[in-house]
């Protein structure tokens, strides 16, 4: 079986391979190649081999076909491997099926030993040859023979700081000689031998290197976070090197044929003339634009015909591709080559956008305008942004610190952390936090994911903090060059001002500007659309397109989505974003208001069901009122209400002075409120006295429920509207429970409203026995609603309020895959699931069934949902849209793996 596939003069043995195969990058190297496009040539090592070395093969299996491509890659350039007047160097890099930007190890000008430096030098001058030496003794050193960086990086500024130089380009031929001697005896005092001299042992430590690579912890953190499997593994690139650090009619630079953030359709990009791939994105150096804007520094300015060509190719790529392209590229003497394209990370709005223009241009259909945005990417567009005054009054007052490239979404305030590490403790300890790096590196990873927000005073729009943090959908402002961060002594300081640790910093990431202290945030522009009207949807091209995209996404789903919604201005917002009814009213959240709770109280606090009626007939009025609201935000769509669910103890007072006072208002002596509070103290209280066993033991709080209900959607009947009640009993695990509380609903019903309102009764299925009898408890059932929160804790025995102590553990030790209270458990919990639901129908074919859980908003569980064949899903008002399009996706995934099959 062939495993090595070469690429180079107009044939890719691997075209047509996939991602799955070649990788990301290797596919299109090799697609790039089949299009006549200028592709330096080499040869990609396919991602089984990747996954076969991390399960203890050895890389034999493959040497006789890397020699072999290897023999052609040197007939094809010319030029011989490790010869010493005219060698071959080469690159050897890393590409997952799934771009993972920074995650995984590059090295560049592999095959320069100091018998090649000279040959090299000779060729095309001396300077030249040791930047290169240099740059791959950084590399190799720290990929392969595991120097860490840092002590390179040390070396290298001690030198600039010796020469009085702020760049590595400013540094002579000498100065690079001494610095490469300083590099050569560090590897010597490091790893006890000198640096390796054989270009194959060089090649092979490399290709091992990079494939270990998939397994270091940055790139386990990134995929855990990003969900890709870790049984796909990395390819590996080796290609033959161009170089952009040959002088100043050479350049490196990475290129997106739109912006990544927002979506508009112009040629975005950065390069750096006289430097290499890293240079761009580690942010050492300050990118140029490619594009002219006066200053005389643009590539379009400074190399028109290499720019002209890259704008060529732009448009050869993304028709090819028919997605926005990320564009790697080197320009060696002015002659331009491609090193990578691959599909771009962009933002939620950029996403959306493209997506949506994408369609009217023709290049894709509706179908694949929602397979191409991720659900998760519209939060973004509902990430709120600092209120112009306060931000206008902070700026007047001197809080302004400077500004730098807006590189993602949003704005963001949190307290300041100079390292990942602490920006993970802070964050743990309940923190608000903010990432401020002078550039973040892929071993920063982890404390990204847990800021709020990222500052870099270094790197372009291309960075690696751009980048991931744009994948990430973070807030994020990067190249603040006003700022100085002194991340030893813990300070950053611009304009006079300085801050330290732990101090309030605001970033926003539509802007660029950074400001010190805590500024408030406003509704983003689509919410200011949606929700309140007060920017015109004419005004607003992205809340446009996020309209047209779930307006195509709701026409694609099956799965209904609801609101979990417990107010009538939650309703309006569910309402507002698309939700087809509430699938869940909690209404012991009405009792928490400060002018019932007492009423509520007095309730739990009376001795017998007389007294307990007279307190509930307080209540009722509120209860009534609260429905009624509801009902008229809601309209005719169903409105799923949960009765009483907590047990009692959960509305008394635990705090001494809470007491006396509730024993003040009620008229009873202390020692009655606390020995009410001890008799109904429970051990275990999930498993207590709650849910329809209260129902049961106490009926008279369920029909005063009942009676609100029926009695609200009377008097919304009577204004004309035409309310749609279902009645959701909680807790139930025996088909007797069901039946005695259906009857209680039943004759509440008749007695207040007769037949004038329609309505179900019908339960939540979160006890597991409920799921195992379902087929029972059907028989008289209207509908099933599965509480996958509880359902969750009961299958495992876990206490999602306790499990945070072990949770992470099982995790990080893969005992479990994820958290399952985020993503629902689909071998476990999601087999309860399916149980019950093919059981509940069969017994009563057609009954209804949804889902109100927290799961209700996760795409991967909705997926899950569709699948199993729910009727509707329901998840809180702000992640309705998420849900709809999710939705949509795993309809339209459904067809295609069906049509796939047929």
């Amino acid at each position: 079986m062939k495993r090595v596939f070469f690429f180079g003069e107009g044939e890719a043995e691997g075209a047509g391979l996939g991602k799955e195969t070649l990788g990301g990058k290797g596919s299109g190297l090799a697609e790039m190649t089949a299009l006549g496009i200028p592709v330096p040539p080499g040869f990609t090592i396919e991602t089984g081999v990747c996954v076969d070395f991390s399960h203890g093969a050895s890389l034999d299996g493959v040497h006789a076909e890397v020699e072999t491509a290897l023999a052609r890659l040197e007939h094809v350039t010319e030029k011989r491997f490790g010869d010493p007047e005219d060698p071959l160097l080469v690159s050897v890099r890393s590409g997952a099926r799934s771009s993972m930007p920074g995650m995984m190890d590059t090295i560049l000008n592999l095959g320069l030993t100091t018998r090649a430096l000279k040959g090299l030098a000779g060729i095309s001058g001396q300077r030249f040859a040791l930047d290169c030496r240099r740059r791959f003794l950084e590399m190799y050193g720290d990929v392969v023979l595991r120097v860490p960086r840092h002590e390179f990086d040390k070396t290298l500024a001690e030198k600039k700081r010796e020469k009085n130089v702020t760049a590595d380009v400013d540094l002579s031929a000498e100065d690079l000689t001494d610095v490469v001697g300083r590099h050569e005896k560090l590897i010597r005092e490091k790893t006890g031998k000198p640096f390796p001299e054989d270009p194959r042992e060089q090649l092979w430590g490399a290709i091992a290197a990079v494939f270990r690579s998939w397994d270091n912890e940055r790139a386990k953190t990134y995929r855990k976070l990003h969900h890709i499997p870790d049984d796909w593994g990395t390819a590996v690139n080796v290609q033959s090197m161009v170089f952009g650090n040959r002088g100043e009619t050479s350049a490196t630079g990475v290129a997106f044929t739109r912006d990544p953030s927002t979506g508009e359709r112009r040629f975005y990009g950065e390069f750096l003339p006289n430097a290499q791939g890293e240079d761009v994105v580690a942010g050492i150096r300050t990118p140029r634009p490619l594009s002219s804007d006066g200053s005389g520094i643009s590539l379009e300015e400074t190399m028109p015909e290499a720019y002209a060509e890259l704008l060529r190719l732009r448009d050869v790529l993304e028709k090819r591709y028919r997605d926005m392209q990320d564009l790697e590229f080197t320009i060696e003497d002015r002659r331009l080559y491609l090193l990578q394209t691959r599909n771009g990370k962009r933002t939620g709005f950029a996403a959306v956008r493209i997506a949506t223009e994408m369609v009217d241009e023709g290049l894709i259909s509706e179908d694949e305008a929602i397979a191409r945005v991720e659900s998760e990417q519209l939060v973004q567009l509902l990430a709120p942004v600092f209120t112009g005054k306060e931000k206008e009054a902070a700026v007047k007052s001197g809080r302004y610190l400077g500004k730098g490239l807006p590189a993602g979404p949003g704005a963001a305030c949190g307290q300041i952390a100079f390292t990942a590490d602490r920006a993970v403790a802070m964050a743990e300890g309940g923190n608000a936090v903010v990432l401020v790096r002078e550039e973040t590196s892929p071993e920063d990873i982890a404390g990204m994911h847990a800021s709020v927000g990222i500052l870099t005073t270094r790197g372009g729009m291309t960075s690696h903090a751009a980048v991931v943090a744009r994948g990430m959908g973070k807030t994020c402002v990067v190249g603040a060059g006003e700022l100085s961060v002194d991340a030893v002594h813990g300070h950053i300081r611009a304009r006079g001002l300085s801050a330290g640790e732990g101090e309030w910093i605001s970033v926003d990431g539509s802007t660029g500007e950074v400001l010190l202290g805590k500024i408030s945030t406003q509704p983003s522009e689509v919410l200011q659309v949606v929700l309140d009207g007060s920017v015109p949807m004419e005004k607003s091209p992205v809340a446009m397109a996020f309209t047209r995209l779930l307006a195509w996404a709701d026409s694609r789903r099956r799965l209904g989505v609801r609101a979990n919604a417990d107010t009538p201005a939650d309703a309006r917002v569910a309402r507002l974003f698309g939700a087809e009814g509430i699938g869940l009213c909690r209404t012991e959240h009405m009792f928490f208001e400060e002018k019932r709770i007492l009423a509520v109280r007095e309730m739990i606090l009376a001795d017998n069901p007389e007294g307990r009626r007279e307190a509930l007939a307080k209540i009722l009025p509120m209860q009534r009122e609260d429905f009624l609201g509801i009902f008229r935000e809601m309209g005719g769509r169903p409105v799923t209400i949960r009765l009483l669910d907590p047990p009692l103890h959960e509305f008394l007072p635990k705090e001494e002075e809470a007491v006396r006072r509730t024993a003040e208002d009620l008229g009873v002596s202390p020692d009655a409120v606390r020995e009410r509070v001890h008799a109904l103290a429970e051990v275990n209280p999930m498993l207590g006295h709650r849910g329809c066993r209260l129902g049961i033991t106490h009926p008279e709080i369920y029909e005063t429920q009942v009676c609100a209900i029926f009695e609200a959607a009377a008097q919304a009947l009577g204004e004309g509207v035409h309310p749609n009640p279902e009645i959701m009993i909680p807790l139930v695990g025996a088909r007797g429970e069901f039946d005695r509380l259906k009857k209680l609903v039943d004759e509440t019903a008749r007695r207040i409203a007769g037949n004038r309102v329609n309505y179900r009764v019908g339960t939540m299925i979160e006890v597991p026995r409920a799921a195992l009898r379902a087929g029972r408890i059907a028989l008289n059932c209207d509908f099933f609603s599965f509480g996958t929160n509880d359902l969750t804790q009961l299958t495992y025995g876990y206490s999602r309020d306790d499990a945070a102590s072990f949770l992470p553990i099982y995790i990080a030790e893969g005992i479990l895959p994820e958290d399952p209270f985020v993503s629902l458990d689909q071998y476990g919990v999601g087999e309860l699931v399916s149980l019950a639901t093919r059981r509940g129908r069969e017994a009563k074919p057609g009954l209804k069934i949804g889902i109100c859980g927290e799961h209700g908003g996760d795409p991967r569980s909705i997926e899950f949902f569709h699948t199993v064949g729910l009727d509707y899903v329901s998840c809180s008002p702000f992640r309705v849209p998420v849900a709809r399009l999710a939705a949509a996706r795993s309809a339209l995934a459904g067809a295609t793996a069906a049509s796939a099959t047929a």
